[in-house]
């Protein structure tokens, strides 16, 4: 019997890469809901960095802060309600007006396109109410799934978690859920964190990757979960 040969050299090779690219797993249930209590104890009450008066301001300023810092909105935002603090005003100032408020964040053109546009509907369809609905909300222009999360859970109350970058990139690298989308890690999240905690859960993780655990410098060392997590690059 022939001696068995030993796998090859560009076998071999795409094995340790397979193998180095696999990260850790998940952490568990219990070491999750750790995490939480440890968040909730240093912040019980979190909030949206976001400046607004009600669900309508909030709708607006969410539709303005894609792609734009919570800074920079509030900033075009505070002039803008005092012209237009409610859908009816806004429809009444137009996208003209609306565009030189917000024209210092990015992509300003489409995004007043879209807040006079989602005024309009809310005036001629909803009564100027802004509807506590997943579904109505998502039917807007200019509102995803993720700006429907939000509002859903600070205007209205439910227990969602709305999925921005800092908390797509802290959910994976903790990790807490994988995923390649947005959807992914929001389905999973919101299947694996404790009910008692998912309320403020995205407030906390969204703090967390704004200001600990940064995309380019995660600042490890004043991290209160740094001996949870798993992330293999930890900073010193």
């Amino acid at each position: 019997m022939s001696a068995r040969k030993p796998p090859t050299a560009q076998k071999t090779g795409r094995s340790a890469a397979a193998a180095k690219a696999v990260g850790p797993k998940p952490v568990d249930d219990a070491t999750l809901a750790e995490i939480m209590r440890r968040f909730e104890a240093a912040n019980p009450h979190p909030e949206g960095e976001l400046e607004h008066t009600d669900p309508y301001t909030l709708l607006v300023a969410v539709v303005l802060s894609a792609q734009a810092t919570d800074k920079g909105v509030n900033i075009a935002t505070r002039k803008l309600f005092r012209d237009a603090a409610d859908p009816a005003a806004m429809a009444a100032l137009g996208e003209d007006a609306v565009t030189e408020h917000i024209r210092t964040i990015g992509l300003y053109r489409n995004k007043a396109k879209n807040v006079v546009a989602l005024s309009r509907i809310l005036v001629e369809q909803y009564g100027g109410i802004v509807p506590p609905s997943r579904v109505a909300l998502e039917s807007l222009p200019g509102v995803g799934r993720k700006t429907a999360s939000v509002v859903m859970n600070i205007a209205f109350g439910e227990p969602t978690v709305a999925v921005d970058t800092h908390v797509f990139r802290i959910s994976n690298r903790i990790p807490i859920v994988i995923g390649k989308t947005p959807d992914e890690i929001q389905i999973g999240l919101e299947r694996r964190i404790p009910k008692q905690y998912l309320l403020h859960a995205h407030h906390w993780l969204i703090l967390h990757g704004r200001y600990v655990c940064k995309a380019r410098a995660p600042e490890c060392g004043r991290c209160l979960i740094e001996d949870l997590c798993r992330y293999p690059a930890k900073t010193a």
